[in-house]
């Protein structure tokens, strides 16, 4: 299988400044990744160790009581409720909290998990100016590596003109524009976010609705990107085109590098290897609306959105290869589900997206902590 050859994109620039690319194939890349500059990132799960019981994450027990209220979900494993659509999800360093962003208001929201009693309210860090029509507005969120020290996040957003990465401050100041002219459209706006090394940032950028854009060979639509030392003015190279709707992109920060998308005929899971080279490590030809992803050492743990469920992916320790269809867990229990990180507490939170996609409660939208399957848990596709 032939190579992309790597195309640099500059801040604002829809055009190929350096390189070419030569063959484009929908599962070919050849951007390398120096993995030795992982740390400090948080030492990943191992699914297949949580399956064998030696991973236990620390989930509220059945018996966690709250108080009757609105907006409380009786749920112990729900963090938050009453947001609006969400977009965007990361969890932060300590372990019990995380940044929820809701995708048409902009708002960036701090939500803290607690066993018992009154939940916390959501505290609002930040608010971008968004655009919400069709499937855009707040998409995605990352931590810088040092976050910390340096309390910086990035935001994927829908502008009037266009889809750009930007930076913000958790202390408040302007957000700054790292990666600006990535095309528009009426569908496709979704990105993902995701540090692979401390200094090596990945973008997915959905196909804007033209699917001949992910092929473009001057267009940012589309395509896995890596920016390296993201800062305004930063450039991109390509890593891998033929992206349609964009899913999501997460690291295990060592050799692989996974990629959900949707395509008119099936959805996929790809995987980057260390090498560069991309290979479909899955697909549904049902379209189960893959979304965002969270990483582990042996697999990745995916939001199913139409399917609502989380789905986890197991690969092979040596050839990472996923050889089972993923199993499924916590099905229609929160209705469409589309972020994906993994906590300190051992569990992976996710998101919902019921306000506007599906059949919302009285307490949706929400953020809730999802403990992995141990012990047999979780089912395959029917």
């Amino acid at each position: 299988m032939s190579l992309v050859a790597a195309g640099r994109f500059g801040v604002g620039a829809r055009r190929i400044v350096v390189g070419a690319l030569a063959g484009t194939l929908l599962l070919s890349g050849c951007a390398r990744f120096d993995d030795r500059a992982s740390s400090p990132f948080t030492t990943e799960p191992n699914w297949q160790d949580a399956e064998q019981g030696t991973t236990k994450p620390t989930a509220p027990s059945s018996t966690a009581k709250r108080p009757t209220a609105p907006c409380v979900d009786p749920d112990p494993l729900v963090v938050v409720s009453c947001l609006d659509t969400t977009g965007g999800l990361v969890t932060l360093p300590d372990g019990s909290s995380a940044l929820v962003g809701e995708r048409t208001t902009g708002r960036i929201l701090k939500v803290v998990a607690t066993d018992e009693g009154m939940p916390p309210a959501p505290i609002e860090v930040a608010r971008l100016d968004v655009d919400g029509a069709g499937d855009g507005g707040l998409t995605a969120l990352a931590l810088s590596p040092s976050y910390s020290e340096d309390g910086l996040v990035y935001a994927y957003i829908t502008t009037g003109s266009d889809n750009r990465v930007v930076r913000i401050s958790t202390d408040g100041g302007v957000p700054k524009p790292i990666l600006t002219g990535i095309p528009k459209g009426s569908t496709g706006n979704r990105g993902s976010l995701d540090f692979h090394t401390t200094d090596r940032m990945l973008v997915l950028t959905g196909d804007a609705g033209n699917p001949s854009s992910a092929v473009d060979n001057g267009s940012m639509a589309g395509k896995l990107l890596s920016v390296n030392s993201p800062a305004p003015g930063s450039s991109a190279d390509v890593v891998l085109a033929g992206i349609g709707v964009a899913g999501g992109v997460c690291s295990d920060h060592q050799d692989s590098i996974w990629i959900t998308d949707r395509t008119a005929t099936e959805d996929r899971l790809q995987r980057v290897g260390s090498d560069g080279v991309a290979t479909k490590a899955w697909s549904w030809p049902d379209h189960p609306g893959v979304a965002n992803c969270a990483a582990a050492t042996d697999g990745v743990a995916i939001a199913l959105t139409n399917q609502k469920a989380l789905a986890i992916a197991k690969a092979d320790k040596d050839t990472h290869a996923v050889t089972a269809a993923p199993s499924l867990f916590a099905q229609d229990k929160y209705g469409r589900l589309d972020g994906a990180a993994i906590g300190g507490d051992g569990n992976i939170w996710s998101s919902t997206v019921n306000k506007t996609d599906g059949q919302p409660n009285q307490y949706d939208d929400r953020v809730v902590r999802i403990p992995p399957p141990s012990n047999g848990q979780g089912s395959g596709p029917d």
